[in-house]
């Protein structure tokens, strides 16, 4: 197969600005804005990826944020802070572009061209390959990348009201609005809150929502690394009884090819993988790989997160709504838990601009069960599917092994089958908010 080149994702720039609404501001509203709103149509709590994006988004749609998180920029857009890598589905993309964070992350994503999974280095494989003329199936970027990309777009945003290292103290919910109280003495108000504070979401605790939750007793290991052969643009999934082992195609450095890994391996291994040197775990790397990049080399300093499912047993609640991983958390088998936030990010800003255009309340719970009923179903899918294959591929012997060789070789035979698996992979499937369209609201 010829090596494609790395490249962004391919939304023209000029139609993505031509989605943009645009705001020019009096001076005395302007003048409010540089001193930060006590009001505006949401109260975001969570700046990160999904949080940050969402108030672009509405932004964008001529709604008002404020957000607050405690964390400090200086320290979460730091070269060293986050060493992971995600995959942006096709759709999400799209939403990227059509909110202007596209822009920011020109140059610095690889397409997947192509996504191979196999059982262990065995025989028998599945392609998952896109039409010449088709959007690649994801982008890589690296997590520091897009964070500081929807942190600058966020800053640069007329309404957004971005307060960072600080956080609320009290929050109180009622039929009449949403007030909260922050740490530096300040009171914001709303009517709808909105919480993204990630997985330990502490709103979500505080309104009494149930959680399914379960460890999968398994830790995840990241890294990047160099290699001599060029990965022609492929997303390798190799599975083992311990867990997948994923090869996430990166833009090419100074020293070369180069690939991310996302290593699933026993939580009582953890520990010693981490402490392996460089050499001895490029070493087992590759006999992962079974060789076909070649040596490695420049491993990336080494992190390790364990692996868990929870998913709410409702987003929304009164004038509430959780997106990204407040709302689930799920295994990284498929890639698709960053996508998953966003598409919460398209659904509830599609909800909340048209809830606006008709004049209603931002926390009336016709509008939040609309989201519930958008993305409740989805996200439990998706959720429930990464966990069935997660089991699957984790069932150990030969028998399991043959199995599951004679499944992946049949569904690579079946072209309907392979088409609704990328458009899984795209993002594409279900009713797709505009956003995911590349359309404005």
């Amino acid at each position: 197969m010829p090596s494609i080149a790395c490249a962004e994702s391919g939304v023209k720039t000029a139609r993505a600005a031509a989605l943009r609404p645009r705001l020019v501001l009096s001076p005395e509203t302007s003048a409010l804005y540089a001193g930060g709103m006590t009001q505006a149509d949401v109260l975001i709590l969570g700046g990160g990826l999904v949080g940050g994006a969402l108030a672009v988004a509405l932004d964008a749609h001529g709604l008002s944020s404020i957000v607050v998180d405690p964390a400090d920029p200086a320290v979460t857009l730091a070269k060293g802070f986050d060493g992971r890598a995600s995959a942006v589905a096709s759709a999400s993309g799209r939403m990227l572009a059509a909110i202007g964070i596209a822009d920011r992350l020109a140059g610095e994503g690889c397409e997947i061209r192509h996504i191979r999974v196999s059982d262990g280095l065995a025989p028998g494989k599945l392609d998952f390959i896109p039409d010449a003329d088709d959007d690649a199936l994801g982008t890589m970027y690296e997590n520091r990348l897009l964070r500081r990309a929807i942190h600058e777009a966020a800053v640069a945003a007329p309404r957004v009201d971005l307060r960072m290292k600080r956080k609320a103290v009290a929050v109180e919910r009622t039929a009449a609005g949403v007030t909260a109280t922050l740490d530096d003495g300040a009171e914001v108000r709303a009517p709808l809150l909105i919480a993204a504070e990630g997985r330990n979401s502490p709103t979500r605790e505080a309104a009494g929502i149930r959680v399914a939750r379960w460890s999968y007793d398994h830790h995840a290991i990241i890294s990047a690394f160099n290699h001599e052969r060029s990965h022609e643009n492929i997303a390798f999934e190799i599975f083992y009884p311990a867990g997948p082992f994923a090869l996430l195609p990166l833009n090419d450095d100074a020293n070369g090819h180069r690939s991310a890994i996302v290593w699933s391996v026993h939580a009582k291994d953890g520990p010693a993988m981490l402490k392996l040197s460089d050499r001895g775990f490029l070493a087992e790397a590759e006999k992962r790989m079974g060789g076909f990049l070649g040596g490695l080399s420049n491993l990336s300093p080494r992190s390790s997160y364990p692996l868990g499912f929870h998913h709410a047993a409702t987003i929304t609640g009164e004038r509430l709504a959780l997106v990204g991983d407040a709302a689930h958390g799920i295994h990284p088998i498929a890639g698709q838990g960053l996508n998953l936030g966003f598409r919460d990010v398209a659904a509830l800003t599609e909800v909340l601009v048209e809830g606006k255009r008709l004049g209603l309340d931002l926390g009336d719970a016709a509008l939040l069960a609309r989201y519930q009923r958008w993305r409740g179903l989805d996200t439990l899918m998706v959720a429930a599917s990464t966990d069935a294959l997660n089991r699957l591929f984790g069932v150990p012997g030969r028998a399991a092994s043959a199995v599951r060789r004679f499944g992946i070789s049949a569904v690579d035979r079946i072209a309907p089958l392979k088409e609704r698996f990328m458009a899984e992979a795209r993002g594409e499937s279900g009713e797709l908010p505009r956003l995911l369209q590349g359309e404005a609201v």
